[in-house]
Order: C-alpha cells, then sequence, then structure tokens
C-alpha cells in the first residue's frame, strides 16, 4: 500500500480527518509525523529560511522527520475554503518552500486546495487527487464526499469542547469521553485564542490549554464557536481581514467578548506572523472597550516553557483576584 507522510503541524489540526478518510477510499495509507520535540523544531530551523515564522520552521522539521519512511508527503496548497478569505501567502507557497528549501524528499502530494467556486473547486480538487494516484475521478469524489462527512463530526466534536487530541480519537475508537473539566476550583471563564497550530501543539505553547485546565479554568477556544457565528460577528467590523485563520480567531474574540461572560483573554501569537500581529492588536482594542483583562502570549523558537507558565500563573492570580473583588 503506498504511504502518504502527513506532518504534524500547520493544517493538520483542522483539516486531518479529512484528508485521513480520502487517503483511505483511495487505498493509500496516512503516516503521521511524531508530536513536535525540540530535535524536530531544531530541525526546521536547520532547514527553514530565518524569517519564516516558528510555525512554518516546525512544519520544515515534521517534513524532514517523515524523509525515508514514505511514499510521498503531503504538502497542500490552501488557497481557499469557500468563506471568501484566504489563507496567508506562506501557506499558498508551502509546497514551493518545501520543494526548493530542502533535499532528498520523496515526491510532494501538493493539491491546490481553492474552494471560492464551490463545486468547480471540488471538481478540480478530484481532478488533482485523481492525477496524482491514477484514479478515477468518481471514486476521488465518493472519497471527498465521505471525507466531508467525517470532517463534519470532527468540527462537530470540537465545538463540543473536545481538542483535535481527543476529537481524533473519538472518531479513531468511536468511544466518546468526557470533556476534560477545569478542576475542583473553578477560578473563572477565558478565551483561550490563536491559530490551531499555536494552540495545539503543545511543545510549542508550554501546554497552555491543559495548564489553564490546571489551575481551575474554564477555557473557550475558537473552535468552540460555529463558523456561521465567527463569520457574523466579522461582518459587524468595517472591513474584514484577508486571512482564513485570522479572521476565525478575530471572530471568536468578538463573539465572546460581546456575548460571553469572560473573565479574559489569553491570545497566543507568533511572532513574525504580520497578520497575527494585527489581530492581537484589534483584539487588545476590543478587550479594552469591555474592560476584559487581556495577555498575549508570543511564540518563537527561543520561548521557555517556565517564561509562559509564569505569564500564565499571574494573569489567573490576577483573573481570580477580580472575581473576589466582584463578590465583595
Amino acid at each position: 500500500m503506498e504511504t502518504i507522510g502527513i506532518p504534524r503541524a500547520l493544517a493538520y489540526y483542522a483539516y486531518y480527518p479529512f484528508w485521513k478518510t480520502v487517503m483511505a477510499t483511495l487505498g493509500r495509507e496516512l503516516v503521521e509525523s511524531g508530536a513536535t520535540t525540540k530535535a524536530i523544531l531544531d530541525e526546521g530551523i536547520s532547514e527553514a529560511c530565518t524569517d519564516l515564522c516558528v510555525p512554518i520552521k516546525i512544519f520544515f522539521g515534521h517534513v524532514a522527520e517523515l524523509k525515508g519512511r514514505v511514499d510521498k508527503i503531503f504538502v497542500p496548497r490552501l488557497v481557499n475554503v469557500s468563506q471568501g478569505d484566504t489563507f496567508c501567502p506562506k501557506f499558498l507557497g508551502l509546497p514551493d518552500m518545501v520543494r526548493y528549501g530542502m533535499k532528498d524528499l520523496p515526491p510532494l502530494f501538493a493539491p491546490r486546495v481553492d474552494l471560492r467556486k464551490k463545486v468547480r473547486g471540488w471538481v478540480n480538487l478530484a481532478r488533482m487527487v485523481a492525477d496524482a494516484f491514477d484514479s478515477s475521478i468518481i471514486s476521488v469524489l465518493q472519497g471527498l464526499e465521505k471525507g466531508k462527512r467525517v470532517q463534519a463530526a470532527y468540527e462537530n466534536l470540537l465545538l463540543q469542547g473536545f481538542t483535535p487530541k481527543e476529537a481524533m480519537e473519538i472518531l479513531e475508537t468511536g468511544q466518546k469521553g468526557k470533556v476534560s473539566d477545569p478542576g475542583k476550583e473553578q477560578v473563572g471563564t477565558i478565551a483561550l485564542l490563536g491559530y490551531p497550530y499555536s494552540l495545539y501543539d503543545d511543545f510549542l505553547n508550554g501546554n497552555l490549554l491543559s495548564r489553564l485546565r490546571a489551575l481551575g479554568v474554564k477555557v473557550l477556544t475558537p473552535e468552540m464557536v460555529p463558523e456561521k457565528v465567527l463569520y457574523t460577528k466579522i461582518r459587524s467590523l468595517p472591513k474584514g481581514l484577508f486571512w482564513h485563520f485570522s479572521n476565525r480567531v478575530l471572530g471568536a474574540g468578538l463573539y465572546y467578548l460581546r456575548e460571553v461572560q469572560i473573565d479574559g483573554i489569553v491570545h497566543v501569537s507568533n511572532f513574525a506572523c504580520g497578520p497575527d500581529a494585527m489581530v492581537n492588536k484589534l483584539l487588545e482594542l476590543e478587550a479594552k472597550k469591555h474592560s476584559c483583562p487581556f495577555l498575549t502570549i508570543g511564540l518563537d523558537e527561543h520561548t521557555g516553557q517556565a517564561g509562559i507558565h509564569t505569564r500564565l500563573e499571574a494573569f489567573v492570580d490576577m483573573v481570580r483576584w477580580r472575581r473576589q473583588r466582584a463578590c465583595e
């Protein structure tokens, strides 16, 4: 059976169940790289350009980890997934950066995903997949439809509060567990905002989500807000952003500030990411309007877990203090 390697980085956290289903339908095995480690990060730093943001460097490290293990490596060119916004330029150029920036790679499976014109977009995607695997377009279209159903089930689990890892395990085993509770002491509710590849890569962010839950915090993420709600909030602005994940983070922030009683916002931002800098400032200004505590956690290859945890614990202490004063 032909094996297709998928790096456990970037869009993996958003679309892995979809592509795994499509590949299985076509008789291919999708092989994941391991969880991010310091060795993977260091390898990515050595392979990637210096000016790239750390999530892209981590992606390079995961590609390197798959060399010699698979027949092809999956590096999609994500353009648009039908909401009118596009992915950032580094996603658009990712196959080219990998192909011309790394040596001794197996062939890349790099379909262009552009669904602005829904029917034509899906047909074009089916043709690219069919050509890559010498399959009939009918069988590919059937696989895509099956993938959409699995993806919908995955996103429904995320809406319920499961992390991507938990949701993937549920889809794999069919056994639905319970959403992790925040512990015995309910300190407050904090919106943890950021791109999925920043929020759910535990090595990159110092295991932020689990750390907040261990401190007694109820954590809300962008994946817990329905897509229609996200884009309704974005349309309330004079102008939305150009970028897909940026709009999702900003829309979630607006929803939580305006519709949900939260005690604070923690925005996980990536150094050297232009769209992230814009999102961070817009969230900060909106939080100020609502007198909501706001913390930015900036990530790069030099960020240490101890520093992240210290800042996080101080922020949670402040949230606890504010709640106690409100009750007096």
